[in-house]
C-alpha cells in the first residue's frame, strides 16, 4: 500500500488550506472567462468587495466544460490555440442561461465549478469527526493517509479481525475513508483488506457507503455573490458522521471482512492454465490499464511466482504500491477489490487466455 504523509502533516495542511480557501455561490452572470496569450486561464468575478480574479485548475476547466457541452480535450485546444474565441464562446454561456453555481477555491485558485445545491463536506471536518471513529477500532494503524488535489484518503488496519489465506499469509481488516471538496467522487466508506506479507491493500467494493454532496437549493441571492461562512455547513452534520461511525464499524467487523477474504481465498483455486502475457492482457482490456501498469503488473506476477488467480489479485495490489500517483494507485486497490467479484466464466477467459 503506498504510504502518502503522516498524519500531522495530513492535519497541518488541512488546517493552512482553511485560512486560503473560499466558497461562493455565483450568478453566472457576474462571471467572466480570460485566457492569457500563454494559455493561462482565470475566471473573473464581480464581489459585492470588487472584481476577483482566480487562476482556473485542471478540474475546474473540465467541470466548466463538462457544463458547456465541450469535449474536454478541445476546449484545451481553444485555450492554447484560439483563447479569444474560447473567451468569446463561455462569456456568452455564462451570461445568455444565466444561473448560479459554486465556485470553490483555494490559494488563489478556482478549483471547482459546481452547482449551487453542492453540500460541502470539507476534508477539515470530516477528519475531526472521523479521525475518534477510528482511532477507536481495537489496535487501529493508519497505514496510509494523503491528500491530493482531488481526494483526501484515510487507510486504517485493525489487527484484531484476520483471516489466513493459506498457511502463513495472514490478512488484517481495515477501512478506507475518502472524500473530495470539488466534485471528483463521493465521500465512501469502504472494507480494506491488508496483506501483510507484503503490505498490499485490496478496498473490497461491497457494502460500501457513498455519500453524495448533494443538498437543499440554496438560498443565496440570483442577483450577487453568496460568500459562504465556516458556520454555514447544514446542520445534520452530527446525524450524519453517526452513519459514518456505523459504516466504518460495518466495514471492519467479522462478518464483512471474512465476506471479502473467502471470496479473495477463492481464486487461490483459479491457475493461471494458459499465457500469463495473455492473461494479463484481458485483464487490462477489462479494467481499462494503460500500457505502463499493464507491464508493471506483469513485472508484478512474475516477481511474486503465483500463476493463479490470487497471484493476479497480489500483482495488480502490488503494483499499485509502485505507482507515483496516489489517486491511480487507490483507484487499482479497488479494481483488485472488482477482480474477487468476478464470475467463474469471467475468471475463466483470463486464466485460458493464450
Amino acid at each position: 500500500m503506498k504510504y502518502g504523509r503522516s498524519l500531522i502533516d495530513l492535519a497541518n495542511e488541512l488546517e493552512r488550506q482553511l485560512a486560503t480557501k473560499l466558497d461562493m455561490i455565483v450568478p453566472t452572470q457576474l462571471m467572466h472567462h480570460d485566457t492569457a496569450v500563454d494559455g493561462a486561464t482565470s475566471i473573473t468575478i464581480e464581489t459585492p468587495d470588487g472584481t476577483r480574479a482566480f487562476g482556473t485548475t485542471d478540474a475546474f476547466r473540465r467541470q466548466m466544460a463538462d457544463k458547456l457541452k465541450i469535449p474536454f480535450a478541445y476546449f484545451e485546444r481553444m485555450r492554447m490555440e484560439q483563447p479569444a474565441l474560447l473567451d468569446r464562446n463561455v462569456d456568452t454561456w455564462l451570461h445568455d442561461e444565466p444561473e448560479q453555481r459554486m465556485v470553490r477555491t483555494l490559494d488563489g485558485q478556482a478549483r471547482a465549478f459546481l452547482s449551487d445545491r453542492y453540500r460541502r463536506l470539507d476534508n477539515y471536518d470530516l477528519l475531526q469527526h472521523v479521525f475518534p471513529i477510528l482511532r477507536q477500532l481495537p489496535d487501529a494503524r493508519f497505514e496510509s493517509a494523503e491528500l491530493t488535489a482531488s481526494r483526501m484518503y484515510l487507510k486504517v488496519v485493525t489487527p484484531q479481525v484476520h483471516f489466513e489465506m493459506q498457511p502463513g499469509d495472514i490478512v488484517q481488516a481495515g477501512v478506507v475513508v475518502s472524500n473530495s471538496e470539488i466534485g471528483q467522487g463521493t465521500l465512501s466508506v469502504q472494507p480494506l483488506v491488508y496483506r501483510l506479507r507484503c503490505k498490499n491493500g485490496l478496498i473490497a467494493a461491497d457494502r460500501a457507503m457513498r455519500k453524495t454532496h448533494v443538498g437543499r437549493l440554496s438560498d443565496a441571492s440570483a442577483e450577487e455573490v453568496t460568500i459562504f461562512k465556516d458556520d454555514t455547513l447544514a446542520a445534520d452534520d452530527k446525524a450524519f458522521f453517526l452513519k459514518v461511525r456505523d459504516v466504518v464499524e460495518s466495514a471492519v467487523s467479522e462478518a464483512t471482512f471474512t465476506l471479502a477474504a473467502e471470496k479473495m481465498r477463492r481464486t487461490l483455486g483459479i491457475p493461471l492454465k494458459g499465457d500469463p502475457v495473455k492473461a494479463v492482457e484481458v485483464l487490462a482490456t477489462r479494467f481499462l490499464l494503460n500500457e505502463q501498469e499493464r507491464a508493471g503488473v506483469l513485472r508484478s506476477l512474475i516477481a511474486e511466482a503465483d500463476l493463479s488467480g490470487y497471484g493476479l489479485v497480489n500483482a495488480v495490489t502490488g503494483y499499485a504500491q509502485e505507482v507515483e500517483d496516489y489517486d491511480r494507485s487507490t483507484e487499482l486497490e479497488a479494481i483488485a477489490g472488482r477482480m474477487i467479484e468476478q464470475s467463474r466464466s469471467e475468471w475463466d477467459a483470463v486464466a485460458e487466455a493464450a
